[in-house]
Order: structure tokens, then sequence, then C-alpha cells
């Protein structure tokens, strides 16, 4: 099996639709959010970055690098928990972009930081008076996180979608602390922005791979890296049985900008592309991949049993036009 090499898949295409327009992003130096300064630079957006410290140039290098950076691109210093920063960034601002939230299972690090850093960003893009929109990173684990759903009983024909909300109760008794998180944040920050009135748009991706710009490998990409650099080998050689749905971070950055972009975008957006198991996810690989050492056992002989949600794409392809990536482009893609 082999796919051939493409290094864009169509969407976000440049434009000047940000022409004259300053937007902010938040924890500008993330995977998702690199993609996403990366593209509305391309675009001809003004983009201001909140990042830890503009000072770090080696950790900021590949946001410097990026085309446009230069003359449309500055960084600043900004604390999701620092309402007065995040006020300092926005000011002037016709739109932002939340992207920054903590990635932990630690509930210490990740409950708080999120809901709170959530409730800052939408007090202070209302208090800004400029921003117009508000579009937020949330997750499918806000999502999926249901205990009437479980992928033995999952039906094949069903999809989730939109409406879908994961069952917070359930996420904290079984100390699922990332979907906990995400969800309470996002719920605040729907109950905030009706509140002050302010135009919300989420979208809602699922296990995010493609190809990186910042330095350091990140979590979703050790996902796949680790059935190629051997890593799975020593640990016996096998892959779980579990089954997940993954989306292309050029497809996730493409979904964020449109969606500030139509005015007639509303609501939340699924991002997530197809639900592999990790037997297939390891047999693309090996495909693409010739003489890597990627597992061909199911971890316990038991076999592929999981089958995991299936989520809809329907509203995202339809309302933002965005087109959703195939399987074997982002794992390719992954680097």
């Amino acid at each position: 099996m082999g796919v051939e090499k493409v290094t864009a898949n169509g969407n976000g295409a440049a434009t000047d639709s940000g022409k004259g327009r300053t937007v902010c992003v938040t924890g500008a130096g993330g995977f998702i959010a690199s993609w996403l300064v990366k593209l509305l630079l391309e675009k001809g957006y003004t983009v201001r970055g909140t990042v830890r410290n503009p000072d770090d140039y080696a950790k900021n290098a590949h946001l410097r690098a990026l085309p446009g950076a230069a003359e449309r691109l500055t960084l600043v210093r900004a604390e999701l928990l620092d309402k007065d920063s995040l006020a300092a960034a926005f000011a002037g601002c016709e739109g932002v972009f939340h992207t920054a939230s903590p990635i932990t299972d630690d509930p210490a690090q990740m409950v708080e930081p999120a809901v709170s850093g959530a409730r800052n960003v939408i007090n202070a893009a209302a208090d800004a008076g400029s921003v117009r929109r508000v579009v937020m990173t949330s997750s499918i684990g806000a999502v999926y996180m249901d205990p009437h759903r479980s992928d033995a009983d999952a039906d094949e024909e069903e999809e989730v979608d939109e409406t879908s909300w994961s069952d917070v109760d359930h996420c904290r008794d079984t100390g699922n602390w990332y979907c906990y998180a995400k969800t309470v944040a996002e719920q605040a920050a729907w109950e905030l922005a009706k509140e002050r009135r302010i135009d919300l748009v989420v979208v809602n991706p699922s296990l995010v791979l493609g190809p990186l710009l910042q330095p350091s490998v990140n979590a979703s990409t050790w996902h796949v890296l680790k059935y190629l650099d051997g890593s799975a080998t020593a640990r016996g050689g096998t892959y779980a049985d579990a089954a997940q749905s993954y989306a292309h971070v050029r497809d996730v950055a493409d979904a964020h900008a449109r969606a500030f972009e139509c005015p007639a975008a509303r609501g939340r957006y699924l991002c997530a592309g197809a639900t592999l198991h990790r037997g297939e996810v390891c047999r693309i690989l090996a495909g693409l991949f010739p003489g890597y050492p990627v597992p061909t056992r199911c971890k316990g002989g038991a076999g592929e049993t999981a089958q995991g949600c299936r989520f809809s794409t329907r509203k995202l392809v339809e309302e933002l036009g965005v087109d959703v990536t195939p399987a074997s482009q982002f794992l390719y893609d992954t680097d």
C-alpha cells in the first residue's frame, strides 16, 4: 500500500480575506495553534499570538519563521489565569481564537486552568469592545463520554453529532479529567458568552495528527511515532484493542478560520475524521513505511473487537466547506 506525498490538502488556500484585519490566537506556539497562525498569515491577517515568554526565541522560532510573520505577527506575553494580560492581548482585535489549554490527566493542573481560562477569555473579549467573534478549541472529549454508550455495543450506523455532550459525572467518576475539564470549560464558555453577548463558535476536534511546525513532539504525534520508532516493539510488539477518531491538523486549522469568517457559523463543529482501530492504523503505517518495526498483533490476543465512536462531519462540511483528509494522508503526514 502506498500514497502519493502531497504538501497540502487544498484546505485554507491563501486568500486576502484577512487583509487589514487583526486577530489574536491564544497559546500560539501549540500544535493546532501554530498551523492556525500559519493559515491566518497566509490569508493576510495581522496576528497577535499569546505565549508565555515572547523572548524565548528558541521556543518561538517556528512561529517567527512563518511566511509573513516578520511583517504581521506579534507575540505577546499572556496567561489564561491573568485576565488583564488577555485584555491587553485582545485590545483592538476583531477576532479571538482560543486554542490554549493544558493537556494532562492531573485534575489540579487541568480543570481550574481550563474553566477559569475559558471564562477569562470570554470576559476579556467582551470587555475589549472590538471583538466580533470568539472561536474556541474544545474537543470530542466534551462530546462522546457517555456511560450509556460503549465500544462493544456501538451501532456501526450511529454517529455522534454536535448535539451530544459528555456526562461530567461519568468523566469524574472514571477519573477522565481531560474530558471532564473540556466539557465543563466549554459549558462555562457557552454560559458566559450568552451572558456577555459574545458571538462564540466552538470547534471540537478528535485526536489531531499531521506534520509538526514546533520542534518538540507532542502527545498526539507520539501516538503514531511509537509504532514506527521501535517503542511499541520494545514493549511486546502489540497494539491495543482500541479505536478512535483522528483529524488532520490542516483540517482543524481550516475549520477554525472558516468558523471565524463564515457569517452564518453557529454553535459547535465536530472536526473528526475516520474512526480507526489501532490495528488498521498499524496496517496503514506498515504499508506506507515498509521496513519499520510496526506491530502486527493485538494486545492480549483477543482480536480487534473495539469499534469506537463514529462522528458526524455533516455540519462541518455543509456549513463551513471543510474537506476531510483521508486517513492514509494524515498518517503519512505525521512526522
